[in-house]
């Protein structure tokens, strides 16, 4: 695996950051949960004993979020279990954390303390806003920086007000850069030999995906609305009800239009003025209206057939069922099992990154159970002695 050479002390709780080391996990890094004694990280508790939503006392979240991963528990507020981890750190190459600003420093174990100890030491912390700005300590969660990002201004019509995405994707891309922050330090590191800290502020990597649409704004002073599912230059582009489900049909520039009207062989379509695309994008509510009706005539399959044979870019939309069942998406092992201790096979979401080189065979693993590898971490990787271990147990640094 990519990864295999690289060890992660995994620091995080929720979604952002268990997410971001989710992701070097699934490449191979050696990852493992570093969690404080009694109840451990957040999510472990989080439907832990949902009927539907969890398997073997391990929430949905817990479940996804943390297989390939290792688990030790230190105190870190103790003087043994700071200790301790700055060992494991010594043996570390990252150290990956989301608390809130200042925490680490007041733990004593911010990059500055760490590098002291490794000079190699990569960390990469997740936090709302970052660790510099006047925001710093405002807390914030998924919905806060989708809102303030600007990406839920975008999303829904003007009737029915923002609207934030379907998915987390404040949490997620924060992870999603916080693990793209680790991989160029690290590769930053193998040309200096001297590790460096990745701040990632989720507001940030919200106004990072706002990407062409900010530049828009930029230039012209115009504040874009929610369009729903149409598109701001293109038309057709849109999901349009079928006899019993949605299309999603797309086209960009004027052949794609061309195409479609042969296709769909509506005369209201034929206008010659509809050939330009400033003109099909003023009349875009006649033009979404007449191409709705038609589209209701017959069912999803009947029009994916056609379209696609016609060579315009269309597709389903798919509820969790279709989408998880989709044969592309189960032929890039986007679907996959996870073993339980029980022997049940748990499927989830897998990791998008291919690599050609990569194990192909590589098994996934069961998510750890609260301090089930501190014993095996702490003498292989460390080395410490069973009469230091037991030492260090009795007196609650570690467990």
């Amino acid at each position: 695996m990519a990864l295999e050479h690289i060890t992660v002390l995994d620091l995080t709780h929720m979604l952002s950051g268990p997410y971001g080391t989710m992701l070097l996990a699934d490449l191979g890094a050696r990852t493992i949960k570093v969690e404080p004694p009694g109840s451990g990280e957040g999510t472990r508790r989080l439907l832990e004993n949902d009927p539907h939503y969890s398997r073997d006392g391990m929430g949905a979240y817990y479940l996804t979020l943390n297989r390939n991963k290792e688990s030790v528990c230190v105190d870190l507020k103790t003087p043994a279990g700071k200790a301790v981890f700055l060992d494991l750190v010594r043996k570390a190459d990252v150290v990956f954390d989301n608390f809130s600003v200042g925490v680490t420093g007041r733990l004593g174990i911010d990059y500055a303390s760490l590098a002291k100890v490794n000079p190699r030491i990569v960390t990469c912390s997740v936090t709302g806003f970052g660790q510099t700005g006047p925001q710093t300590q405002r807390p914030a969660f998924d919905q806060v920086v989708q809102a303030m990002g600007g990406g839920m201004s975008i999303t829904g019509t003007p009737e029915t007000g923002p609207t934030r995405s379907g998915i987390p994707i404040g949490d997620l891309g924060g992870g999603m850069f916080g693990a793209m922050g680790v991989l160029a330090a690290l590769v930053e590191r193998d040309r200096t030999g001297v590790g460096q800290h990745v701040d990632i502020s989720m507001l940030d990597a919200q106004i990072s995906l706002l990407n062409y649409m900010a530049t828009m704004h930029l230039l012209s002073g115009h504040v874009p609305e929610g369009i729903g599912n149409g598109h701001f230059v293109h038309v057709p582009y849109n999901s349009y009800p079928t006899a019993d489900g949605h299309v999603i049909i797309a086209c960009i520039g004027d052949p794609f239009f061309d195409r479609f009207v042969e296709f769909i062989d509506l005369p209201a379509l034929r206008k010659p003025e509809y050939r330009q695309q400033p003109v099909r994008f003023a009349a875009k509510a006649e033009i979404d209206a007449v191409v709705g009706e038609a589209m209701r005539k017959q069912p999803t399959a009947h029009w994916l057939e056609r379209l696609r044979e016609a060579r315009i870019p269309c597709g389903p939309v798919n509820n969790f069922e279709q989408a998880l069942s989709d044969a592309q998406v189960l032929a890039r092992d986007m679907v996959v099992e996870v073993p339980l201790k029980t022997g049940e096979r748990v499927r989830m979401p897998g990791n998008p990154i291919k690599l050609s080189a990569a194990d192909k065979g590589r098994a996934f693993t069961c998510p750890p159970a609260l301090g089930e590898n501190t014993r095996q971490v702490l003498g292989e990787l460390v080395g410490y002695a069973p009469d230091k271990l037991e030492a260090l147990r009795a007196e609650g640094a570690i467990a």
